[in-house]
């Protein structure tokens, strides 16, 4: 695997140097050469490759090749997140840079890397055996950071990815050097809370008091969310039996204090996997800059909430939204707009690709995998439960907490990678019967 790994930086480098975001608003000259480039990789491992049309989304990229009794559908994604704060990168987020074995760019560690695990695993197959033991077929999404249509499109055409095994690489392990299965997603809605209160700004000495003040309403609203311990009690959760988290590697992982307390209670794996968790991530009212000494007439947020696996996602819609509204005070008018929402899912592990992954993974690492929840959705892999449910699923990648993905200074450990190559590279070999 060391001499293939100066090829698979290479290519991990052209695809990080592509901004390819296909969130609103940026252009779409990226994500297209983000394909293409995605699909020539494939093609130079020796598979076919095309373009998929999706409908009202960008192309996903699908790559074939390989032959045997079983076949295995590889998955990850070659959009990415924005950039964001510039100035908080240490480097240019789409030059490529390596510092102490670890190579930096938006998008390195989430999903380029996951692109370059598959496309090495084919490599590494062809250059060991001649061929791919598996009848092999990538799907390559553009656009699973903004919540693209493709898991539509897997409901309505199963055909597609109908296989035996099904590997996402769009996660990673729980620590560098610790195989990891993620046999656990939450699932996740948001919604959007709206207070008007008065029609325009009123001047805060003379209306003040009795004018309702919409900023200080939706305050009351989302306060509501989590109980007096940080709790989120709006859906119940269920207690979480795989591997356990360690409060000092989560603090280490955020860069927290360790006197900066924890919010909820109870194991901090319950806390996040398998039970629910409300955030308020967006805010539209008056920024501190320039504030007039005005009654706030309008005030409205995004609220989002992770739902643990398992939970019906419109009943955990209809439960936050209910609880909004049921929130407004003083008599106020709180309208909530439901928004996108995403099934979790569990994962059973006790079928046969599951042993050939296991055996992979130990041979890989030189140590057995661990079992762990995830804390983020997949939208994607609860479609493929539902029309593939034969399928065994594995989610493995070579992202780690240290990759920092959706912020900045966003990297992937090259030896972190090179081990996860070989790893399902061991995996479609073994699942193959060739080893």
């Amino acid at each position: 695997m060391a001499a293939l790994m100066p090829e698979l930086r290479a290519d991990l480098e052209s695809l990080v140097r592509i901004p390819s975001c296909a969130f609103p608003g940026f252009p779409r000259e990226p994500v297209h050469e983000a394909a293409e480039r995605t699909s020539q990789l494939f093609v130079d491992a020796g598979l076919s490759a095309e373009l998929l049309p999706i409908e009202d989304g960008e192309p996903a990229v699908v790559a074939r090749g390989g032959a045997g009794a079983k076949r295995v559908l590889l998955y990850a994604h070659y959009d990415v997140q924005p950039a964001g704060d510039l100035s908080a990168w240490h480097t240019d987020p789409f030059v490529p840079v390596e510092k102490h074995g670890r190579l930096y760019g938006r998008g390195a560690a989430d999903d380029k890397s996951g692109i370059v695990m598959h496309v090495g695993a084919v490599k590494a197959l062809r250059t060991a055996l001649g061929s791919v033991p598996v009848e092999v077929v990538a799907l390559i999404e553009g656009e699973e950071e903004c919540g693209g249509p493709l898991p539509d499109y897997v409901l309505h055409h199963p055909e597609a990815v109908q296989a035996d095994a099904i590997v996402i690489g769009d996660v990673g392990n729980r620590a560098v050097g610790e195989p990891t299965f993620v046999t656990a997603l939450r699932g996740l809605v948001d919604c959007q809370v709206e207070v008007r209160t008065l029609p325009r700004p009123a001047h805060s000495g003379m209306y003040g008091g009795p004018a309702p003040d919409a900023l200080l309403a939706l305050i009351r609203v989302l306060d509501t969310l989590r109980d007096e311990n940080g709790d989120t009690v709006i859906i119940p959760g269920f207690e979480w039996r795989g591997a356990p988290a360690d409060e000092a590697e989560f603090r280490e992982e955020l860069g927290m204090s360790a006197d900066q307390p924890l919010l909820g209670t109870g194991p901090l794996a319950d806390r996040l996997v398998s039970r629910p968790a409300v955030s308020v991530i967006g805010l539209d009212a008056p920024p501190v800059e320039g504030a007039i000494n005005a009654v706030v007439p309008y005030a409205r947020a995004k609220v989002s909430m992770r739902i643990p696996p398992g939970t019906d996602t419109q009943g955990a819609m209809n439960a936050l939204c209910d609880h909004l509204r049921a929130a407004a005070p003083w008599g106020v008018d709180v309208v909530v707009t439901p928004g996108e929402q995403g099934r979790g899912c569990a994962i059973a592990t006790d079928g046969p690709a599951y042993a050939a992954a296991r055996w992979a993974m130990e041979t890989a690492f030189g140590k057995p995998a661990a079992e762990s929840g995830e804390g983020g959705s997949i939208p994607l892999v609860a479609a493929l439960q539902e029309v593939v449910p034969q399928a065994e699923v594995l989610l493995i990648g070579a992202e780690d907490p240290g990759a920092l993905i959706h912020a900045p200074n966003e990297s992937v450990d090259l030896k972190e990678l090179e081990n996860m190559v070989l790893a399902e590279a061991l995996f479609l070999a073994r699942l193959g019967g060739a080893v």
